[in-house]
């Protein structure tokens, strides 16, 4: 069914088709959108906690170094297996969600503090951008929400085409970027520069990010009202973080471009 594709590839059609036969004889143990949105609230705390904690190690001088390819190379590693084996799903996606939280708090303080103290100090420059980045995706995700909600933006099939399609090139680039960058090679300018590309090549991956929601909202909804097992609560959890967490670095990025041009 075209309706099971999604942007995130930890929410498509095969992951959850797999799984509509695990449990159907057990009516009482399937998916449901709250018990997903539970588990998503759960898996933001922990996100948070492991955040808290890069973050004050940074601001209190430490290196974070470390952190940052833990929490990188291992959220990685546990998504991927997550991904083959979403039946393990309620043991590994809270152990991606420290994961993530360690890389998430490394990157903001190194945003809000050292990126910072390079344009005049916390009082100037990139002071408070992670606020604002947190606000931002936090306004985007609510409109995404009610905009999927009411129907105005609607998961069809052409726009799953789309979405999905983007998002793969993005990857792609990304992963090729992070290839050149492990090989010494300089990566374009507007990647991190304030540029008039960079900021709008940033502001249509904020825009690509936020579509993939769309689609995770409905693969979430989609795979309660087939009845998938109970793990899948987990795995819907972990794929919305995923997006939500993506959406939130790429804003970061935005903001910091939009501030080196004052």
């Amino acid at each position: 069914m075209s309706i099971f594709k999604s942007g995130n590839p930890t929410l498509s059609e095969k992951r959850f088709n797999s799984t509509i036969l695990d449990e159907i004889a057990d009516t009482g143990n399937s998916m449901t959108v709250k018990g997903t949105l539970n588990k998503f609230g759960f898996l933001f705390l922990m996100t948070l906690g492991t955040a808290f904690y890069a973050w004050r190690e940074f601001s209190g001088g430490g290196n974070v170094y470390p952190l940052i390819l833990t929490g990188a190379i291992g959220g990685l590693v546990v998504a991927l297996i997550i991904m083959f084996k979403k039946e393990w799903s309620p043991y590994l996606a809270p152990a991606y969600a420290l994961l993530e939280g360690l890389f998430v708090g490394s990157v903001s303080a190194y945003f809000e503090y050292a990126v910072s103290s390079r344009q005049g100090g916390y009082a100037g420059g990139y002071g408070g951008i992670v606020i604002q980045a947190v606000a931002l995706t936090f306004c985007v995700v609510a409109a995404m929400f009610l905009l999927y909600k009411f129907n105005i933006i609607r998961a069809t099939k052409t726009f799953r085409a789309i979405v999905v399609t983007a998002t793969a090139a993005i990857a792609l680039f990304y992963l090729v970027c992070f290839g050149l960058n492990l090989a010494g090679i300089n990566l374009p300018s507007f990647l991190l520069q304030g540029s008039a590309i960079g900021i709008g090549f940033s502001v249509f991956v904020v825009a690509l990010a936020a579509m993939n929601l769309i689609l995770d909202f409905d693969m979430i909804e989609k795979g309660a009202e087939m009845g998938a097992p109970k793990y899948m609560e987990w795995y819907g959890a972990f794929g919305l973080l995923v997006t939500i967490v993506w959406l939130y670095l790429e804003i970061l990025r935005l903001l910091s471009k939009l501030n080196s041009r004052n």
